[in-house]
């Protein structure tokens, strides 16, 4: 089990990823399994429960701020102190991931607004992803991906498309030369989807979503390809070969 703070005895001479989590019983997932096998310690944060971030990346080679069931315009403190703290690795130059949440985050820091679909459509389930030249000249994309979200994000001014959908255009970019956000989820074990179509059957009756069968159902179909193209990402932030 993953736990937070600094990594025990035998790994902390290990480069340090921050790793950040909104709730209690929140997991890294395949980003943290991959991070660790390619020889990386997870530094976990879990700033909704009182955990701190830390004042520079100096110490760690990188970051990642995984989603969460709150918005990203949301006015609790660690939602603006997070936002807010997003400067540092920005400063610093350190590579850094935003997932659903983390990527809106980096939008609104970046000045790009964060919102619900005109039409209130949501995306919950599996969809359709389509890379953009930028995108594609960066590697081999998944064409289906998975969602559970009811906002998305502007691109904002500078920052590189780099792949669309039809619901929510925005759902991956490129910041500077080492931030990135993608809107969708790759990071998902299977036991983690389950609990996720568990605990938010309530949203399945959403505009646009998908009955819990049918994001079971699509792992089996596009979750292979979804998995390589996480390795091949990581690879891409974090500058080491992931195996696959």
């Amino acid at each position: 089990m993953y736990q937070t703070g600094w990594m025990e005895s035998g790994q902390s001479h290990r480069p340090k990823i921050l790793t950040v989590l909104h709730q209690e019983r929140s997991s890294p997932g395949r980003v943290g399994h991959l991070l660790v096998e390619a020889g990386f310690a997870l530094d976990i944060r879990r700033p909704p429960l009182g955990d701190t971030l830390p004042e520079t990346l100096e110490d760690h080679a990188g970051a990642v701020i995984f989603g969460g069931p709150m918005s990203a315009n949301d006015s609790e403190d660690f939602v603006r102190a997070e936002t807010d703290w997003l400067a540092i690795p920005l400063a610093e130059d350190k590579p850094f991931l935003g997932i659903c949440l983390g990527a809106q985050m980096l939008a609104n820091h970046l000045g790009g607004r964060v919102g619900p679909h005109p039409d209130g459509l949501v995306e919950i389930g599996w969809y359709p992803l389509e890379p953009t030249e930028a995108g594609r000249a960066l590697m081999d994309w998944p064409s289906m991906v998975y969602h559970f979200h009811r906002e998305g994000f502007e691109l904002p001014q500078t920052a590189t498309l780099l792949a669309t959908g039809s619901s929510y255009p925005n759902q991956a970019f490129r910041y500077g030369k080492n931030a990135w956000g993608v809107q969708f989820h790759a990071e998902l074990t299977r036991a983690m989807m389950h609990r996720w179509v568990v605990r938010g059957a309530e949203r399945f009756t959403l505009c646009g979503a998908q009955q819990g069968r049918d994001h079971l159902d699509g792992r089996m179909i596009y979750d292979a390809v979804l998995r390589a193209w996480l390795h091949r990402f990581l690879a891409t932030i974090f500058g080491v070969p992931v195996s696959a």
